[in-house]
């Protein structure tokens, strides 16, 4: 311990002890670091979501404030408390401005345009759905729809399989790369992170990712292309949820602070007892000066005794 290392210390354990009088100015000082401490860990932590945060030494005592905290001047551990409590208040005020910015903010720009986004994405996944369903065969069980690849159709699933795995083995470059159609949807084969990333877009686009099995490619694009009604009913369930949080929003950005009523008496109090405080200093100027003044007289006073005896 960095306490223990004083010259001459020749003890391997020792005791710190820190005194505190209370009533003193030590509680000021004290409150002074907590105020410190505090103002560091909102910003370390981030716990507080506020766009600015008040520099800890403007709270720093006038040399008035100090001299009436050692006189034992009861209203300025009022006002010491009160510097406490108003720094508080604002910082939860700062916070819940903040919140406000960023519902206003949701309000203009994103709720809107996640709205419409999502609205226009569901009438696209309804217009594949029927796309897909009219270009299935329906009528045997297992039958394949025929497949486009490289400009010559495929009507039997090995041989489309195996065509896509030649696709993928001949591909060198990564950019997207249109190479066939399937149940009316076109198809684009782009390379990511080494794999072979399979896009079936008509209004919409929906990611399949390839592997090195001839039928499994196939029957993972079936399964992406039979599963467009369940990521219509998840959109439709996203679109929901962001205009309930929309309206929340809308509420929500009405309700004032709560504390404002605190904090608006807090300050006119603090405000009543500065000024007191400054009152208070400028009376005991005037007494500074008027004992001076007396001072000054008596050492005149003082000095004309002391002519007078000299004369004599």
């Amino acid at each position: 311990m960095e306490d223990g290392i004083r010259q001459g210390n020749e003890n391997d354990e020792i005791d710190v002890f820190t005194y505190v009088t209370e009533g003193t100015f030590d509680a000021y000082l004290y409150q002074l670091v907590e105020n410190k401490q505090r103002f560091i860990s909102q910003i370390m932590t981030s716990k507080a979501i506020v766009r600015s945060a008040e520099d800890i030494d403007e709270k720093a005592l006038s040399y008035a404030e100090i001299k009436a905290l050692a006189a034992g001047n009861p209203l300025i551990i009022e006002k010491t408390n009160l510097d406490a409590e108003v720094s508080k208040l604002k910082l939860l005020k700062q916070s819940y401005l903040s919140q406000i910015y960023m519902l206003e903010d949701s309000i203009v720009k994103y709720y809107p345009i996640e709205i419409k986004k999502n609205e226009d994405l569901i009438k696209n996944i309804q217009k594949d759905i029927e796309i897909v369903r009219t270009n299935t065969i329906t009528n045997e069980e297992d039958k394949f729809s025929p497949m486009i690849l490289k400009g010559k159709q495929y009507n039997e699933k090995e041989e489309a399989g195996k065509m896509i795995l030649e696709i993928c083995k001949n591909k060198t470059d990564k950019e997207s790369e249109e190479i066939g159609t399937y149940k009316g949807m076109k198809m684009y084969l782009e390379i990511v992170c080494g794999d072979f990333i399979l896009n079936m877009k008509s209004n919409s686009s929906y990611v399949v990712k390839l592997g090195k099995d001839v039928f499994g490619n196939i029957t993972r694009i079936d399964n992406v292309l039979s599963d467009i009604e369940k990521t219509l009913e998840k959109t439709k369930v996203t679109l929901e949820n962001l205009q309930q949080q929309f309206e929340n929003a809308k509420n929500d950005v009405k309700i004032p602070f709560d504390k404002e009523q605190e904090l608006e008496e807090k300050i006119k109090r603090l405000n009543e007892l500065n000024k007191e405080l400054e009152i208070n200093d400028k009376e005991n100027e005037i007494i500074d000066d008027v004992e001076q003044e007396e001072l000054a007289e008596d050492k005149d006073k003082k000095c004309q005794d002391y002519d007078r005896d000299e004369i004599r």
